[in-house]
């Protein structure tokens, strides 16, 4: 008996049996409301000191050092840096989670031509400002972005020591950066020398390789005719040039401007040269590329004469076609034949190659740089002083027609250097400049190299090369925002002055007051009293007014973050950023810690690729395929981002649109539904007291928790070779597979209709509540405000810490609960289910029966099920979700099986037999055997009492 709605006494049979069943309770959201959520719990993770705590609850745990590369504070955040600080987070988190102490203090990178440019333009002027008036700007400018992009990394969930980052403009980071310069120059590595360099003309100053970036410019490559003036020794004469006056070396150039720099010709000494007839005129080229020579000049009828070896050429004197200047021909081995005539136009005011060839013909040869730092041409350039060298090339093509000494001229499309700053072309140009002697430690860098583990591993050859490659690094700037090159000058006799003493001058002075000291503290009062020129004995010196190269800054980052704190470990275990690193930040810290120390300053080097759109192009706001972190965050979440993140390969690039997006919030929603499930079905459950040990779980119990053991080892192991998209694979299948298309859907009937307390109940909920604890600790890492709020409404336990999730340990395996044996028979099992699943499919459609449940699933087999399967047929039933499944040798079903363990096997799907029990929906006979409970089947009767 019961009591209706209305007060009355009424029959059982009338009762309500649903308010007997074990529904799911739980206040945890079925919607995400990740834009709303996540800045709360920003502000409750800086408030409670998140980050602090966590490392203290690891205090006494093996460091992991990992060390974050700064990013430049001069604008937003875009979606190639939200991608560099999640795959960073991810890490430190995992790390902190599985027996580390991992801190992470994030750094900026606060000096440079971008934050002085653009500190310049927002306050309206050009460059008519006082230096330390500009440098003040510059700070301010700088530190309102750092403030700027440490909210936008919080953002996304990142945690770090944000109140004490290191900045490349604090005063005891530039000493520590001008004493690693003393002592590499007291090495003898550090040098000044006139050499070609990159040079902006936009930006006015000298670049390193890491500030080049090539794209496609359009441009003339012209053929020059060069008129040989002497022969030397007659050679040309032999090969058949009877008159020197029409006689030519004919060179290639892409660079019309650098024309008026050229001081020689370079040939081939092992190449085969000759001289060709046509036209009246003589000539002289590599064999091998006369013919691609003549088709450009138009030229169809010509004669080969004669040829020589090009070391029979050297010294042949030749007029510069319109300047008053005469130059020799001389060997080179850097010449090729792979375009061009084979006899290469040198200026060794213009090219490193050039420079060095000729270099080794000093004094006869000099280095002539007619061009300024404006990019105009100088008086040294003749009647083109003035031009601009964009100006210049279509004057100086003019020239060489009008006077015969054009042989050809061709439109073509190549890569050419730009600066990565500005995107302007840049040009190639010989200046006094401080340089990083990196052939002194090249072989020693490529020896690291070797020690360090590269991910992925092609890395390593990569940096090898460029580091073999490379030429000797400058690192002076002709600018103002930057850290001063500690040097001082005699003030008679010129030389430069640096040694232990000065450094320490440096170093003590900036430590104490910056490096706007240096602008408004004169030589004499930061040199100790009593310091003389070593050349002259001078006493009185001035200071240089070059600053550092941005990447010196960056490059010795290590030194003030790891090597100097006692509490860290150096060398770092980790380095994480872009591709481009390779000849940036990865290359400018090993090639100083090497440098400094003899060793490299990371054990390993981790890339990522860069952010195109869905159809894997650049993204541009001119193509209108942009998208800004905030945009993501705002409308999805910052989960939502870091699962994008995850779900890749990062080391290639990596698409992102919004039907990508959408793809990605179906998963997480699956992931938050499964999490939701379970909260709902262990409400009550109080894991110290209700917890069945799991010797005493049933078979589908120890199955799923094998398969999460299972995922346990592929996420440890993926999470330890930084292989995150397999992660976000494997919980996306174990969610939805193992999960919710099985396990989930199976127990359903053991959590609602048995009594709350029994056994069979407490076992699924052991079970499912172990999953949930573990799987929330493995994907913390890639989705943190997520785990945090389902670590929120898990009931209290006292192993582990309820307050974060993040201080707590990853879930290791649990020993003992199967082998492979018990495994193999659920695969049978599973195999077989999946035949019967059809099977019932059939039957819906025939219209046989409706829901599962309706069902009886006659299985036809000769043999003994219960060998292959192990299991009852009751278990059998309940794994199939339906009502009865009987096993008979007689007859066939329609459907055949696909089971290779079962041969013969066919199987009929029948109605039920009995009736439906309302509250298990079961059909069963027993339906109607209690009389206290005449609709009920004698299970529920049983259960409710």
């Amino acid at each position: 008996m019961t009591i209706d709605k209305q007060g009355e006494i009424c029959p059982m049979s009338e009762m309500d049996y649903s308010k007997t069943l074990n529904l799911p309770k739980t206040d945890f959201s079925m919607r995400a409301g990740l834009p709303q959520k996540e800045p709360v719990m920003v502000k409750k993770w800086d408030e409670e000191h998140l980050y602090e705590r966590m490392l203290e609850k690891n205090e006494g745990k093996p460091l992991y050092m990992f060390h974050d590369g700064p990013p430049y504070a001069n604008a937003n955040i875009h979606l190639g840096t939200a991608l560099n600080k999640v795959l960073k987070d991810i890490i430190v988190r995992q790390k902190n989670l599985s027996g580390f102490k991992a801190p992470y203090t994030p750094g900026w990178d606060t000096h440079g031509l971008p934050i002085e440019l653009k500190a310049l333009k927002e306050i309206g002027v050009s460059s008519d400002i006082a230096p330390i008036e500009l440098r003040r700007v510059c700070h301010d400018f700088a530190l309102r972005f750092v403030e700027n992009q440490k909210e936008q990394f919080k953002r996304l969930g990142t945690i770090a020591d944000y109140e004490h980052p290191y900045l490349t403009l604090k005063p005891e980071y530039e000493a520590r950066q001008v004493e690693i310069f003393g002592a590499m120059a007291n090495k003898g590595y550090i040098y000044k020398g006139l050499k070609p360099v990159y040079w902006c003309p936009t930006c006015e100053t000298a670049l390193a390789e890491a500030e080049i970036e090539y794209n496609e410019d359009k441009c003339n490559s012209i053929y020059v005719k060069f008129n040989v003036i002497d022969d030397k020794d007659g050679v040309l004469e032999r090969l058949g040039a009877k008159d020197l006056s029409k006689t030519f070396v004919v060179i290639w150039t892409t660079t019309t401007w650098t024309l008026p720099g050229n001081m020689a010709i370079c040939v081939g000494p092992a190449f085969e040269y000759c001289v060709v007839a046509a036209n009246s005129e003589y000539y002289v080229m590599a064999k091998e590329l006369v013919g691609a020579s003549m088709k450009a000049a138009g030229i169809a009828d010509y004669e080969i004469l004669g040829t020589c070896l090009g070391e029979e050429l050297e010294y042949i004197t030749y007029q510069h076609p319109f300047l008053d200047r005469q130059s020799p021909v001389i060997l080179g081995d850097h010449v090729t034949l792979e375009s061009g005539t084979g006899c290469v136009h040198t200026a060794p005011g213009h090219g490193v190659e050039d420079f060095d060839v000729c270099a080794q013909h000093y004094p006869e040869i000099e280095v002539v740089v007619p061009v300024d730092k404006f990019g105009n041409l100088t008086e040294l350039a003749g009647e083109f002083a003035g031009l601009s060298t964009d100006d210049a090339n279509a004057a100086i093509v003019k020239k060489l027609a009008s006077t015969g000494n054009l042989f050809a001229i061709e439109k073509i499309v190549h890569q050419y250097p730009h600066c990565w700053r500005c995107k302007d072309p840049i040009i190639y140009r010989a200046t006094e400049q401080w340089f990083c002697s990196v052939d002194d430690i090249k072989e020693q860098t490529v020896s690291e190299i070797e020690k360090v583990a590269f991910v992925p591993e092609w890395g390593r050859g990569r940096m090898i090369n460029m580091v073999r490659d490379r030429s000797d690094w400058c690192i002076s700037r002709q600018r103002t925002w930057g850290v001063p090159i500690p040097i001082f000058y005699c003030k008679q006799c010129g030389k430069y002055h640096v040694n232990e003493t000065s450094i320490e001058a440096v170093a003590a002075l900036f430590r104490e007051k910056g490096s706007d000291a240096w602008y408004t503290t004169d030589a004499a009062d930061i040199l100790p009293a009593g310091t003389k020129c070593a050349a002259c004995g001078c006493t009185e010196f001035v200071k240089e007014t070059d600053i550092m190269d941005v990447w010196f800054d960056s490059g010795t980052s290590y030194a003030s973050v790891i090597h100097d704190n006692p509490d860290l470990k150096w060398p770092a275990d980790l380095y994480l950023e872009g591709t481009d690193q390779y000849r940036g930040w990865f290359q400018s810290s090993l090639l100083t810690s090497v440098a400094w120390k003899g060793v490299a300053p990371y054990k390993t080097v981790c890339t990522h690729g860069w952010v195109v759109d869905g159809e894997g192009r650049k993204m541009s706001k001119s193509l209108g395929n942009g998208m800004e972190p905030s945009e993501i965050t705002d409308q999805y979440g910052a989960d939502i981002l870091r699962l994008w993140v995850a779900s890749a390969d990062y080391h290639a690039d990596i698409r992102i649109s919004k039907d990508i997006l959408k793809q990605l919030s179906e998963v997480y929603r699956k992931i938050r539904n499964t999490a939701r499930y379970i909260l709902g079905n262990i409400a009550g459950f109080t894991p110290d007291k209700d917890a069945v040990a799991f010797d005493r779980l049933t078979g589908l119990d120890r199955w799923a928790l094998t398969r999460f053991n299972e995922l346990v080892k592929t996420v440890t192991e993926a999470y330890d070779r930084f292989e995150f998209h397999i992660i976000y694979h494997a919980l996306h299948n174990f969610c939805t597979i193992d999960m919710s298309n099985f396990y989930l859907d199976v127990i359903k009937d053991r959590l609602y209709v048995e009594a709350p307390d029994s056994e069979d109940r407490r076992a699924a909920q052991s079970t499912i509540y172990t999953i949930l604890r573990g799987m929330t600790l493995l994907f913390a890492p890639i989705i943190p405000f997520t785990a945090e709020e389902i670590w929120s409404f898990m009931p209290d336990d006292s192993r582990y810490d309820g307050a974060s999730v993040m201080f707590n340990e990853m879930p290791r395996v649990i020993e003992g609960i199967s082998d492979e044996a018990f495994m193999e028979k659920w695969d049978r099992i599973h195999a077989l289910r999946d035949d019967v699943l059809k099977a019932l499919e059939a039957a819906r459609n025939a219209k046989t029966i409706g829901k599962s449940l309706e069902a009886k699933v006659v299985l036809h087999f000769d043999g003994s099920l219960a060998e292959q399967i192990g299991l009852t047929l009751d278990e059998l039933a309940t794994v199939f979700i339906v009502s009865q499944v009987e096993v008979t040798a007689e007859g066939a079903g329609s459907y055949q099986g696909t089971v290779p363990f079962l041969p013969g096997l066919t199987i009929e799907i029948a109605h039920a037999d009995g009736a439906h029990c309302p509250r298990c929906w079961v059909y069963s006979d027993t339906v109607g055997k209690d009389a206290r409970h005449p609709t009920l089947c004698a299970r529920c009767a049983q259960i409710i009492g």
